[in-house]
This record gives C-alpha cells, structure tokens and sequence, in this order.
C-alpha cells in the first residue's frame, strides 16, 4: 500500500535511465531548466558585458587638471580655443598642445584638454580677455553622454550581430547538409522524382536485356504489392548490381525508379563516412527513415565496397572504426525489413569479392545481378540508344561500328558516338559521318595525334618496330587478326599497331596466349633483325608479355613444371606485405617457366621474320611513305593474301571480341613514351 498522499510509482521504467527521486515534504526533484531559458541567460550576460566594454569606449578622454594661474597665462598668450564653464569650475581645450608642470616635484606634461577652478576672490575680468582673444565660451557641458542610438548601436550591436551570425550559419550548414547542428548527422542523400521531368526507363537501357528481366519483378512489386503479398510472397531485401566500370550499373538502378515511379534516393558509399566517429551510422539511419516516411521507394547506394569491405581483415585496423560502424549500420537497418515497409535497396559495386559476407547473406542482399559488357549485339543496342539524338549520315553502319569497338563497354561507346559529334562539329558538317566515328575510335584507343617531328633515323626504326607486331599478327596461326598500322605519334607512344580478336572470346586457349606473346615481341625481335640491337621502345610490349606469361603460370596451369594449380593472387590483390603463402620456391620455378615461355616465344617471332624478311621490309617501306595503313592496305603491302593467311582473318570470323579476365586489352602493341 501506499501512504495517503503519495503518489504510486510509475509501471514502467525507460531502461537507462536515472530513477526518479523520492517526493518528500522537504525535499522536491530539481526541475531542469528549460534550453531557451539558459540560451536566454547566456544572452543577457552577453549583454551585460558589451554594454559595461562600451560605457569604457563611450566615455570622452580624460581631462587635466591645471592651476587657474597656468590657466591665466594661456589665456594672454591666446592659447584657449574654447571653455565651457558651470559656477566656478571651467574645463576647456587648448589650440596647441602645452607643457604642463603640477606642483609637489611631478614631471611635466603635454596638456590639450584641461580643468580648473576659479576662485571665488579672483576679480580679473576674465570673460573681456577671453572675448578679445576669439575664444568660444559655452554653456552645455563639454563632456555630455553620446546620444542614445549610439549607446545602444555599440552597447547592444556587436553582440547581437555576432549571435545573429551563428543562428545563419548553424541554419546554413544545416540546410546544406541535412539538418542538425551542422548537419553532420543527417543523410546526403539526393532524392530523383521521376515525376515532374524526364525519367529514366529501361528503354534507355540496352544490352543487358537478361539483367532487365532480373529486376522487372522488384518494378511489378512496387507496382503492385498486393498481388504478391497475396501469395505470400516478399521482394527482395536488397539487390546487388556487380560488374566492370561503365556497364551501366547506375543507370540501371535509376531505370527501375523510372519505371516503377518512385521517389529514388541516390548516395555514394563514402558519402557516409565523417572524420566525426558516429557520423556515418547516423546517417544511414536517417537515409532509411527519410524512404521508409515515402514508401514505396528505392534506395541506391554507389561503390558499397567504400563501407562494405570485409570485416577483420588487415585494411580493417586503425582508423576504420567509423566505416564498421557504419557498415553495423546498414546491417541492421536491412535485417530490420519485414517486406511490408515497401523499401527496396540497390547497390552497386566494381568488387563484389571484397564485401563482408554478411552482406551477401539472405535477408540482406539476397539477390546478386552480375552486369557484364556487351557482345556484339548489345553493343549495337547502345550505339542504337546513344545516336538517338545524333543527326548519322546514311553511310554510318552501326552494325560495323559495334564489330570494331570489342570490349567496350556502354559508357565508352557514349564517349565514342559524343566524340565522332564533337569531331563532325568542328569539322562544320552537318551530320556525323563514317569518318567522324572512325577518327573518333582512332583518338579513343590509339590516342590523340602528337605534333612532335621525329628524325629520319627514328622514324625508320619505328617503321620497322611497327611491321615486326603486323606482320607477326598476320604469321602467327591464332593471333588477333591486324586492324591499323601507324607511325604517327599518338598519345605517349611513337607509333602503333592495332590488332582486335575476330570473335567475342569468353576463354583463351594456350596457343592464343602464345600467339599474342609471339606478336607482342614482334616490334623487339623486328630491332634485332634489321638493325641488329634493341631499344627502350619494347617497354610496354615486354610488360604486355610479362604479364600474359605469368598468368598463364601461375593462375591458368598452362606450365607442366607448376602443374593444374593456382600460386598467385588475381590481379589487384596482391598482399602489400608479401603474404602470399606461396613458398619462395615456387616462386622461383614461376620466373623460370615465364622465362622459358617468352624466349621461347621470342626465337620464334625471330625466326619468323629472318624467314618473311622480304615481307617485312616491303611493309615498312610502304608505311614510311603513307604513315598509316589500315586493315586491307597492310595485308597488301605485305604481300600476303588473305584468303591464305595462318591468322583468324582466314577462318572468316565476324569482327567482336570481349576480353577475358586479368588479359591486358588490345591494342596489342604499342609503343612507350619517346627516351
């Protein structure tokens, strides 16, 4: 029972929270101050202090006080400018400065303002003297106050200036960055209403129609919810979107907001981090309470592996506490989902490999989309889509353009076509034209035409260098067949030779291998064979090489010393310690077999040309006088038909390739920058 009087306890308790203290006739809680009331006081005492440092900054300077005798002789040597005088006291100001010497042995000084006391028995006619001599005697007191504005101007003024300076930044930076003191921890994330303005569908979306069909059914759930619900159905959690830059991962994600039409909040990962530790968790909070207040909505978060890399790992020391805090975060916001909120999260990444595996899991991002480049086919799709807008000659064939772009992806072939546009624009003409896209591609992945002249000497040698990869290309059974020869300076290069595979390859066999080691000496084994010596212009084919070699080692079983097994890192993740777990003698028979691989592959591109060394000169000769040749003009010079060549032109391929993993892309053969 309680005691008459007494108050029952409340049934419930906030846990955390201080226990409320006992009522008791003498003692009552403390009340707490309301914020504005202390933010009031503060004011107050602000206040107070400007307007005490103001009545010292008011106040006029201070008078000296001077016998009436000094005062008499300043007075006839005319050195008064003006007095005011109230009863028998008189202050005033000298016309120039006088030295002032007061009795009991004080030093003299400057006087210009003074004061000083009339006797009462003094019967000099002082007001005659001061009449004769100009000076203005005054009534009003010399030293009244400033008037009232001005005492409250800089009694009141800086302080309520500097306070009204910090409410408009606090307001600023909040609005800036979301709310909050500063803003520090609400989202940035930029909201997309596809209504309103143009939006983005899937049909600006092409060559990837597979992964179209994977999220249509997250667009038919935000649609129409209730007909999956009625089967007892859930929509995913999270969707994964993984693949190489370009392929149009974010394009996609903003399509599906499109088309399901609604709001889409769009944030980079490393948007989320702050110096601040806290900050990061804080805004995904926010982030997912600003979709679920407008749901149905999307919400799309850029580069997840900024925040989503794998825990515990050795980059997960130090100062990475914030990004697992924050990675925690969006672990439990997403594990919070019943299904029914109506809040779908995208994300996209470039390193799928590298996230924590609670990511991954069921409940989290329980559907992975892989977005891969385009074939042949896609690629024409997106030509399709990007010259939309684009005013093409007749001659353009898109189909042509797809087979000469292998391995490009859809944000290359948007730089591609607004290239040939930007090029047919300064060239004045009035469509874009087979050549604007031809010179487009050439500037794209041969680089752009350099004005530096070469001496003879070297431009025969780069000639040859040059014919050595071609003619090499067009030898070697299995070698990508050779597009363009030029020994135009482009880029950081002295010339090029452009090869591109025939067909979209998905794997590479181990006489391709060889055959692009074969080409890629052929520029080295070419110096060898006509000059009899070498230069710095192989560095770039020598890594081209070194690279191939080693992976066909140590990643691919192609060496019957190492055997079917896999010894080294994919490219990229590489340890920074060296903590490999590959014994150093293995490492050891890794260098000899790349070794035995590109000398073997090396005689061979020697002996090719010392075989075909009419051809070979034939080429270089012709290119010295044109400076380019394209595909049909240099299997010409060479002398070499087609229809007979070992190469994958023989077999009659359709152009179209795309790269394989970890295999260094085309062009083949290029030169490095000039010693």
């Amino acid at each position: 029972m309680t005691s008459p009087g007494k108050p029952p306890a409340p049934p419930w308790r906030v846990e955390g929270a201080p226990r409320e203290p006992e009522r008791t006739p003498d003692r009552r809680p403390p009340r707490q101050r309301p914020a504005w009331l202390r933010f009031g006081w503060l004011l107050l005492a602000l206040l107070a202090v400007n307007w005490i440092i103001s009545s010292f900054l008011l106040a006029p300077p201070a008078r000296t006080a001077v016998s009436y005798t000094f005062f008499s002789s300043q007075v006839t040597a005319n050195n008064i400018a003006d007095i005011t005088a109230t009863g028998d006291k008189i202050e005033g100001t000298f016309r120039r400065s006088t030295a002032y010497t007061p009795g009991s042995g004080k030093d003299a000084e400057q006087v210009e303002r003074f004061s000083t006391q009339r006797p009462s028995f003094a019967d000099d006619d002082l007001f005659a003297k001061l009449q004769a001599n100009g000076v203005q005697v005054n009534a009003n007191p010399p030293d009244a106050p400033a008037p009232v504005w001005q005492q409250l101007l800089v009694g009141f003024g800086p302080t309520l200036l500097l306070v009204g300076l910090l409410i408009w930044f606090l307001r600023r930076s909040a609005a800036a960055a979301g709310g909050g003191i500063g803003g520090f921890g609400r989202s940035r994330a930029k909201l997309y209403q596809p209504e309103g303005g143009p939006r983005t569908t899937f049909a600006d979306v092409a060559g990837i129609e597979e992964v179209e069909q994977e999220v249509t059914e997250i667009v038919d759930f935000l649609r129409e919810p209730e007909r999956y619900r009625k089967l007892g159905a859930q929509i995913p959690h999270g969707v994964l979107l993984s693949g190489p830059p370009g392929t149009g991962k974010t394009l996609l994600a903003r399509a599906v907001a499109g088309e399901a039409e609604v709001p889409f909040f769009s944030m980079s990962a490393s948007e989320f981090i702050e110096m601040i530790v806290g900050v990061g968790a804080s805004r995904v909070r926010d982030l997912f309470d600003q979709a679920k207040k407008v749901a149905p909505a999307i919400i799309f978060i850029d580069e997840l592996d900024a925040i989503g890399r794998a825990r515990g790992g050795a980059q997960s020391l130090g100062g990475n506490d914030e990004r697992e805090q924050t990675l925690n975060q969006i672990l439990t916001e997403m594990d919070g989902f019943t299904g029914s909120e109506g809040v779908v999260v995208l994300a996209a990444t470039n390193r799928p490999e590298i996230l924590d595996q609670a990511l991954l899991r069921p409940g989290r991002f329980d559907r992975r989309v892989t977005v891969s480049p385009p074939d042949l086919d896609g690629r024409r799709k997106i030509l399709e889509v990007h010259t939309r807008g684009v005013p093409l000659a007749a001659a353009v064939d898109l189909q042509s353009l797809a087979a000469a772009t292998p391995g490009m992806v859809g944000a290359d072939l948007k730089n591609l076509v607004n290239e040939a546009a930007l090029l047919a624009a300064r060239r004045k003409h009035e469509v874009v034209g087979p050549a604007d896209f031809s010179d487009a591609l050439e500037k794209i992945v041969l680089g752009t035409v350099r004005g530096i002249m070469l001496t003879p000497d070297e431009r025969r040698r780069t000639a040859y260098h040059e014919s050595g990869h071609a003619l090499l290309g067009m030898l070697t059974p299995g070698a990508d067949p050779v597009r363009k020869i030029s020994i135009i300076p482009r880029g950081q290069a002295l010339g090029v030779t452009f090869q591109s595979p025939a067909t979209d390859r998905y794997g590479y066999s181990a006489e391709y291998l060889r055959g692009r080691i074969i080409g890629a000496l052929g520029g080295r084994a070419a110096e060898q064979v006509v000059f009899g010596d070498m230069t710095t212009g192989a560095e770039s084919d020598l890594d081209q090489v070194s690279t191939i070699a080693r992976q066909m080692v140590g990643r691919w079983g192609m060496s019957e010393v190492i055997g079917p097994v896999t010894v080294l890192p994919p490219p990229g993740s590489e340890s920074p310690l060296g903590l490999d777990g590959v014994a150093p003698a293995t490492k050891e028979l890794v260098d000899a077999e790349v070794r035995k691989i590109v000398e073997s592959c090396y005689d061979d591109a020697v002996r090719l040309l010392r075989t075909h060394r009419e051809q070979l000169s034939r080429l270089a000769e012709q290119l010295l006088q044109v400076e380019t040749l394209d595909e049909d003009a240099a299997y010409a010079a060479a002398g070499i038909p087609r229809s007979a060549a070992p190469g994958a032109v023989a077999r009659g391929e359709i152009p179209g390739t795309e790269p394989a993993p970890g295999l260094p892309p085309v062009p083949a053969a290029t030169e490095d920058n000039p010693r």
